[in-house]
């Protein structure tokens, strides 16, 4: 059955009300192979595996989203907007097989992108962008366990553009 939604989901591009902030999350529109390095806490153990993401405007070239994972492990899907009221883009994070709900604010953070929030567990999480280059970047994933107090790396994916 075609999805009645996905021809009114999609846009071309940015919309031109983003001006400059369309390049923070836009310069990652296509697909990318990535290779992830994650912590498993109910096993207390790093696994490893391979994946891709794919960056795509929507909403009338308004928000970008993006389909993280693979078909072996599952999807999930983050929808980025710029909210011009706190001048930063608001960031959801949905994976319901994997029980995963965030909500976090993102901005530009010296070359890095820094987007800050909780996950639905109510612990501190701090999700960036780092070592961004045209057909690379890292993306780090940390949380807290003592309320933002320290740290702890439990992902880091390295992406690689596709031709």
């Amino acid at each position: 059955m075609d999805n009645p939604i996905i021809p009114y989901l999609s846009a071309d591009g940015p919309h031109p009300d983003l001006g400059d902030n369309a390049g923070l999350y836009g310069q990652f529109v296509g697909s990318w192979d990535i290779d992830n390095h994650q912590y498993d806490e109910e096993r207390g153990e790093w696994f490893d595996s391979r994946g891709e993401v794919h960056f795509g405007w929507v909403l009338d070239g308004r928000a970008v989203q993006d389909l993280w994972g693979s078909p072996e492990r599952g999807f999930g899907t983050t929808v980025r907007a710029y909210d011009p009221a706190i001048d930063a883009w608001r960031v959801q994070w949905v994976a319901p097989k994997w029980g995963s709900y965030c909500s976090l604010v993102g901005r530009r953070a010296g070359d890095r992108i820094m987007q800050q929030g909780e996950q639905s567990d109510g612990r501190p999480i701090r999700w960036s962008f780092n070592d961004i280059k045209p057909d690379s970047f890292v993306w780090r994933g940390e949380i807290s366990d003592d309320g933002g107090a320290t740290w702890r790396l439990e992902q880091e994916m390295r992406a690689t553009r596709r031709p």
